[in-house]
């Protein structure tokens, strides 16, 4: 089959009619909308989750970022039918599977092998290489089996309980832990799914990847550094959040620190870690430059 650039291919597309591309977008809205909506209503209405609408909204940017940067590219596009119709073979059985059966995580998982599919199918290999990181990123979307998260939150609900309790103490605060159990004076607080840092670890390390992509730096090593700085990022900014709750409750009363608050901390505490990951990487820059400034003058000495 002749290959040709993208851009022919979009104009090719406009010029003729969009009545296939019409139906293909109802078939897929038919197949998955109903899936979100199940999720909206069920999942990602809770605490455990919460990250789902998020990275949601930010996929579909990041798709649209992705679509522009090719529609100014060169890049050949050859459809690739053969396995394109496999992994759509693979992709419904998945959907099937997980319709039938209300398995989240393959319903909406298959989501991610349905649409690489039909790009091999009609744009071919290339356009799937290039989208790559941006079905990477879907997969922060796939709702985790409770079993999981238990498991996962478990571990960092006591280290978040225990930090907090010896930095409060440290302070002369009147604090005891029984488990994940703070008590703070008169008062009880229990650190929950959302304080434990499960929520705003798969958040953050989803916005550094994008921020990672986006950015494009050349040191890979740079790179690894700051998505792995994420995590302690994400577990102190939960530390602080819980903290600050648990201060606000010994002076202003339980309803204060349960209330409205508890929810603005947390949009500000995220809001913070952003500003943390995006400060890390300006300083792992500086860093960069600095050594790079250092060889160059050390290279320049006589011998």
């Amino acid at each position: 089959m002749k290959t040709a650039s993208f851009k022919n291919m979009m104009e090719f597309i406009h010029q003729k009619t969009i009545i296939p591309w019409l139906i293909l977008a109802a078939g897929l809205s038919l197949m998955y909308v109903p899936s979100f909506i199940n999720i909206f209503k069920n999942v990602w209405n809770t605490d455990r989750q919460a990250h789902g609408p998020i990275v949601l909204l930010i996929t579909l940017w990041f798709f649209y970022f992705k679509i522009k940067q090719i529609k100014d590219q060169d890049i050949e596009y050859k459809p690739s039918g053969f396995s394109g119709w496999i992994m759509l073979f693979l992709g419904l059985i998945l959907y099937i599977l997980g319709r039938s059966q209300n398995i989240l995580m393959f319903d909406i998982g298959s989501l991610i092998l349905v649409l690489i599919s039909l790009i091999l199918i009609l744009l071919g290999r290339k356009i799937v290489q290039y989208l790559w990181f941006a079905f990477f990123f879907m997969m922060f979307i796939i709702p985790l089996p409770a079993s999981w998260v238990d498991v996962v939150t478990q571990p960092m609900k006591i280290a978040v309980s225990y930090s907090v309790e010896h930095i409060l103490y440290s302070f002369n605060y009147p604090v005891a832990r029984s488990g994940v159990i703070l008590f703070v004076g008169q008062y009880q607080l229990l650190v929950a799914d959302a304080c434990a840092g499960l929520n705003s670890l798969f958040t953050l390390e989803a916005l550094g990847l994008l921020y990672l992509n986006v950015t494009r730096h050349e040191s890979p090593l740079r790179n690894i550094v700051l998505a792995i700085l994420i995590v302690p990022i994400s577990f102190a900014s939960n530390i602080t959040r819980v903290i600050i709750l648990s201060l606000i409750t010994y002076y202003f009363g339980d309803a204060a620190g349960q209330g409205f608050v508890h929810e603005f901390s947390g949009v500000v505490l995220f809001m913070t870690a952003l500003l943390l990951i995006i400060g890390t990487d300006s300083l792992l820059r500086m860093i960069s430059s600095i050594s790079i400034r250092h060889s160059q003058l050390k290279s320049k000495k006589p011998v």
